[in-house]
């Protein structure tokens, strides 16, 4: 069986209020303690492979359940098996057996043969206050479960306030609304860690999950614009959505942003890519790509070159203060993620992904793609070889376009001669990187003399940055140049 469920933190401040609209209205309400051990190996094959192996005490009677990934942010494999013949408040012995023929027990089984010699333990606990109910709307039930306790592991804990929506039958799209009605009520934020992945990390000291970066993508040769569309924004759902999880959470590092930022700008290249006629998901993924970049420029431009800065005013011998690069308007990444509109946003692009009629006869996505990206490479190369002439602002323009031009090869490449995309991407990358470093030390010069350009340590640091931008400017154009010599006039063909 699958579950298809979404699942929302709840602002402290707002808590009390879930609880009393979760018991509102006229449908029954529940309230059910759940108590489950979560079991993997010493060497964690389990958590490695995305599944979930937990006993769980529901009431008085324990269930065994199994739980695995399927790529949609939607719906996961799950299996459960009632352990009618115990009873006890001792945790039973694992059955694995319980499992066999169901596609989760499939992928269980397929995880433990690549194991070590390691057994099944209980790596870490919940204990869990469920009050939950179902409502009908439009013929779809949901059931909307509150859930209130505690993750734990050793001696350490971490609390658990999640409201989830799951649906029990109906239209996904009706979930969806259900779930957003909640949110602009009470100003949740979208959860997509699992209590057994915060539970593996607190196992391991920590709250934070490592930044989900770009995965590869199989693009179907035989695909449509609709079809291709969808594959290309769920896998950028993905990326978007496990970012801005964590970065809601609180506990978050540079590279959460980082990643968020980079899959909100493939997600607008997908745009550009496969267009429909009634985009809104641009305006979201703009706006939310904005409102993180001075935090990204804080970390990724002010740290590193603030760095250098200081090393090169102690070889020069001088006791000048280093200048403090600050980009105004820094939003706070938490703050802005769990922003309403951003929320919106995030349901809106779940919606996205989900199939819908197809509106007649659509022309091959493969075409529409080659189309695009030929178009994008000669734009690319006609800056390309102007880059002496061209002015800052240009030279930014042609960063922004090597950028999409990498994405949309990436989304497609499947669809192309594998050594040939290789080699594309391999000459495309130092081109983008060297335009994004170029980028950073005009952005921070611009930085520096919004201050006091006539103050001895930050005229200091403006012509070191000049000498710098001069310096990586020779590197653009030698990144540019073997590029040009090895992409030529054609970006891609169809076959090695």
């Amino acid at each position: 069986m699958t579950e298809t469920e979404l699942k929302f933190q709840v602002p402290p401040e707002r808590v009390d209020a879930v609880r009393t609209d979760v018991h509102a209205g006229p449908d029954p309400v529940n309230t059910t303690r759940l108590q489950a051990a979560y079991f993997d190996t010493n060497d964690r094959v389990l958590a490695s492979a995305g599944i979930a192996l937990r006993l769980r005490r529901e009431g008085t009677v324990w269930v065994q359940t199994v739980k695995a990934g399927t790529g949609d942010a939607l719906v996961r494999l799950e299996h459960n098996a009632a352990r009618e013949d115990e009873t006890g408040n001792q945790v039973p012995a694992l059955d694995l057996a319980a499992h066999d023929g169901t596609p989760a027990g499939k992928q269980l089984m397929r995880a433990l043969r690549k194991r070590s010699t390691d057994e099944l333990v209980c790596r870490y606990r919940t204990d869990i206050v469920r009050t939950w109910r179902r409502t009908a709307t439009d013929g779809t039930v949901v059931e909307i479960a509150f859930d209130e306790g505690t993750i734990i592991a050793g001696d350490a804990t971490t609390p658990v306030c999640e409201l989830e929506f799951e649906l029990i039958e109906g239209s996904q799209e009706t979930l969806l609304d259900v779930a957003r009605t909640w949110v602009a009520a009470h100003g949740l934020w979208l959860e997509t860690r699992s209590k057994a992945g915060r539970g593996g990390l607190l196992e391991r000291g920590s709250l934070v999950a490592p930044a989900r970066t770009a995965a590869t993508m199989q693009l179907p040769a035989g695909a449509r614009v609709d079809e291709g569309r969808r594959a290309i924004v769920a896998e950028c759902l993905q990326q978007i959505s496990v970012n801005a999880s964590q970065v809601a959470s609180g506990a978050f590092a540079d590279d959460h942003v980082h990643q968020l930022r980079v899959g909100l700008r493939r997600l607008r290249t997908a745009s550009s890519l496969l267009p429909c006629d009634d985009d809104g998901l641009t305006h979201g993924a703009t706006v939310l790509f904005r409102a993180l970049g001075a935090s990204r420029n804080q970390a990724a431009i002010a740290g590193p070159l603030g760095h250098q800065l200081s090393a090169a005013i102690k070889t020069a011998g001088l006791e000048y203060e280093v200048p403090t690069i600050a980009f105004d308007d820094a939003t706070d990444p938490c703050t802005a993620v769990r922003d309403p509109a951003s929320q919106a946003f995030l349901l809106d692009l779940i919606t996205a992904t989900l199939p819908t009629p197809s509106p007649g006869k659509q022309r091959s996505a493969a075409k529409q793609i080659t189309r695009r990206l030929t178009r994008w490479h000669h734009a690319a190369v006609r800056d390309m070889t102007t880059f002496a002439t061209l002015d800052d602002p240009a030279r930014h323009r042609l960063r922004r376009r090597c950028k999409r031009l990498r994405y949309g090869v990436e989304f497609s490449r499947s669809l192309f001669g594998r050594k040939r995309v290789a080699r594309y991407l391999a000459a495309l990358e130092p081109v983008q990187q060297s335009l994004g470093e170029y980028n950073d030390i005009c952005a921070a010069a611009e930085a520096l003399r919004g201050i006091n350009p006539m103050n001895p340590g930050i005229a200091f640091a403006l012509g070191w940055l000049e000498r710098q931008r001069e310096v990586v400017a020779d590197e653009c154009a030698e990144t540019i140049s073997r590029f040009l010599n090895v992409a030529g006039d054609t970006a891609w063909t169809t076959a090695d």
